[in-house]
C-alpha cells in the first residue's frame, strides 16, 4: 500500500510542478515499461523503441498503408542499373542543440544501425560503399540490384534506423549512447529523467514538420502539446485509479481484467492504435543445453499451446487469436505449415523427443518478467515444460533486468538464460527478412544467436526475389525450416486496446504509440 501511495503522491507533485507553466499542455502517460536504457540501436525493445520515436527521425516511414514514404528526405534517385541510390534530405532538418543533420550523420547512424538489424544485415551484406555527395546528399553503392533497400531504410519496428548526430553515432553499437541528441519532434529532459518514476520528453519548437498530413509514421509530425510525461506506474489498478481521476491522461497497455472499469466511465475511451495487433513469442537461446539441440526446441513447441497464453492474457476473445502463422494472419504470407501438429499441447510427444534426445534433467532458466501483461504469462510456460518432461528454473525479475540479462551469452547458470516471454507488433512479423528473431546469423543474429545456413540460403533468396507467387514459396519453405529449427514459439495473435481519457483526441493510428499530432482539450 505505501507503494501505491508513493506512485500516486509522485503523479500529484508532477501535476503541481508544472501547473504553474500558464496555459502549458502536458500529456501524462503510463507506458508498458519504464525507461532506463535511451540506446535504441542498442537494444531492440519496444519501450526502447517508442523513446526513439519521441527523440529522433527517420530518413523513411512506413504510412498506414504498409508503403514506405520519404521523412527526412526530400526524395531520392537509382541509376539505371539498379546499383546506386542517391539520397537528398529535406531542408531544415535541425539537431536539438541546433546543428543542421548532414548526409555524414546520415551514413554514421545507418553503419551503426545495420549491424545490430536483420533487415539492416541482409541490406548492408551488398553495400560497397556509402559516402556523402555533399552535406544534403550522399550515394549507397550496391553489389548487386537488391529489392528491399526503401523496406530497410524505411522499417517501421525494432531495430529502426533513426537518425543520430555523427559523434554519437559513431559510438560502437554494443556500447550504450549516454547523449540523447536527436533531431525528431520531441526533446528527451535528460535533466528530468527518474529512472522507476518518470521520463519527460518537451515540445522540440525548430522541428520543422513535412508539409503532408501524418499517415502512420509517415507525414508531418505536428506537435500540439508543449510536455509529455511517461509516468511509471507499476501497479495496474494504482494505474487505472489515476486514470480514473484525471490525475493521468492515458495507458499504453491497461489491465485486460480492468477494461470493464474503465469501460463504465464516460470520461474514458477504450481504442486501438495498432489494428493489426501483434504476437507473443518464447524466445530460446540456442547456445546452451539442452536448447542448443534443435529437437529439444521442437519438444518445447509440442508441450506449448496458444490458447492458454490468449485466455489467460486477454481473456475476450475479441481481442486475440489462434495463429500458428510466423508471418502474421491477415498477412500474404501468412500459413500454418510446418506448425499443424505443434502448440497443441502433446505432453507425450515431447516427453518422447526428450528421451530420444537424452534430456538429462538440465533445468531451464526461464527469466520472468513481473511487471509486463504478457511476461506475467511465464509461469503458464513452466507449468508446460513441465508437463512435457522439462525441469525449469523460473526467476522472477523486472523487465528492465530481462533487457539486460538476455543480451548476455554466459551459461544459464553463471548468470545467461534459456528462454522468455516477448510480443512483437504486427509490423515487425510482415516477412522473413524483417522479422528480427528469424534471422539465423549466428553471433551476428538477434538474442538468442540462432544459427543456421539454411535458413539464411532461404532468407538470401527471399530478399532478392522479385515475383511475389516466388516470395510466397520461400516465406513458407522458411517458416517450415523454422519448425524444424525453432528459434522461438509462436504463442498466439493479439490486439492491444489502450485507454484514454475523453480530453485526448487525434491519436494516429499504427505499429507504435505517437504522441505528435495527439491533443489535448483543456
Amino acid at each position: 500500500m505505501r507503494a501505491k501511495n508513493w506512485v500516486i503522491g509522485a503523479v500529484a507533485t508532477a501535476l503541481l510542478s508544472f501547473s504553474g507553466q500558464g496555459q502549458a499542455q502536458t500529456i501524462r502517460a503510463v507506458m508498458h515499461a519504464d525507461i532506463k536504457i535511451i540506446d535504441p540501436i542498442w537494444t531492440s525493445a519496444y519501450n526502447v523503441r517508442n523513446y526513439g520515436y519521441m527523440v529522433y527521425d527517420t530518413l523513411l516511414a512506413m504510412d498506414e498503408n504498409l508503403v514506405v514514404r520519404p521523412q527526412m528526405l526530400e526524395g531520392w534517385k537509382i541509376s539505371d542499373d539498379k546499383l546506386t541510390y542517391t539520397f537528398t534530405l529535406r531542408d531544415g532538418l535541425k539537431f536539438h542543440d541546433g546543428a543542421p543533420v548532414t548526409s555524414a550523420d546520415c551514413i554514421a547512424s545507418l553503419q551503426r544501425w545495420a549491424p545490430k538489424d536483420a533487415m539492416g544485415q541482409k541490406l548492408f551484406s551488398l553495400v560497397k560503399e556509402l559516402k556523402p555527395v555533399d552535406d544534403k546528399s550522399f550515394t549507397m553503392v550496391l553489389a548487386e540490384p537488391y529489392g528491399l533497400v526503401l523496406e530497410s531504410l524505411g522499417k517501421p519496428s525494432s531495430t529502426v534506423p533513426f537518425i543520430m548526430p555523427k559523434r554519437v553515432a559513431d559510438t560502437p553499437n554494443n556500447v550504450q549512447i549516454s547523449d540523447p541528441t536527436g533531431s525528431g519532434p520531441f526533446v528527451f529532459r535528460k535533466d528530468l529523467w527518474r529512472p522507476g518514476e518518470k521520463t519527460v520528453y518537451d515540445k522540440f519548437k525548430d522541428y520543422k514538420p513535412r508539409s503532408e498530413p501524418a499517415s502512420g509514421l509517415s507525414g508531418g509530425k505536428v506537435v500540439n502539446v508543449d510536455r509529455v510525461e511517461w509516468l511509471n506506474i507499476t501497479d495496474a489498478q494504482t494505474a487505472v485509479n489515476a486514470l480514473l481521476a484525471g490525475e493521468i491522461d492515458y495507458i499504453d497497455q491497461p489491465e485486460i481484467e480492468l477494461l470493464p472499469l474503465l469501460a463504465k466511465d464516460k470520461n474514458i475511451v477504450l481504442g486501438t492504435y495498432n489494428k493489426l495487433g501483434g504476437q507473443m513469442n518464447l524466445r530460446f537461446n540456442t547456445l546452451h543445453k539442452p536448447f542448443d539441440n534443435a529437437k529439444i526446441r521442437q519438444a518445447a513447441l509440442y508441450a506449448l499451446n496458444q490458447k492458454d497464453f490468449l485466455i489467460a492474457g486477454f481473456g475476450d476473445e475479441k481481442y486475440y487469436k489462434e495463429c500458428k502463422a510466423l508471418f502474421i494472419c491477415g498477412t500474404p504470407f501468412a500459413t500454418d505449415k510446418g506448425f499443424e501438429d505443434k502448440l497443441n499441447s502433446d505432453f507425450a510427444r515431447s516427453k518422447e523427443i526428450l528421451k530420444q534426445e537424452g534430456y538429462d534433467g538440465t533445468p531451464v532458466v526461464l527469466l520472468f518478467a513481473t511487471d509486463t501483461q504478457t511476461g506475467r504469462l511465464t509461469p503458464i510456460v513452466k507449468s508446460l515444460l513441465e508437463r512435457g518432461g522439462f525441469v525449469v528454473d523460473m526467476q522472477a525479475m523486472d523487465w528492465q533486468t530481462v533487457l539486460s540479462r538476455r543480451t548476455r551469452k554466459e551459461a544459464p547458470d553463471k548468470g545467461g538464460w534459456h528462454a522468455f516471454i516477448t510480443t512483437w507488433v504486427s509490423a515487425d512479423l510482415l516477412d522473413p527478412i524483417m522479422m528480427s528473431y528469424i534471422a539465423a546469423t549466428c553471433e551476428k543474429a538477434n538474442v538468442g544467436w540462432p544459427c543456421d545456413p539454411q535458413i539464411e540460403k532461404l532468407r538470401d533468396a527471399f530478399s532478392r526475389a522479385t515475383d511475389e507467387a516466388k516470395r510466397k514459396e520461400l516465406a513458407i519453405a522458411i517458416q517450415v525450416r523454422a519448425s524444424e529449427y525453432p528459434m522461438y514459439a509462436n504463442l498466439g495473435q493479439y490486439i492491444m486496446p489502450v485507454a484514454m481519457r475523453t480530453t485526448i483526441t487525434d491519436q494516429l493510428p499504427g505499429p507504435v504509440p505517437m504522441f505528435w499530432n495527439m491533443k489535448k482539450k483543456q
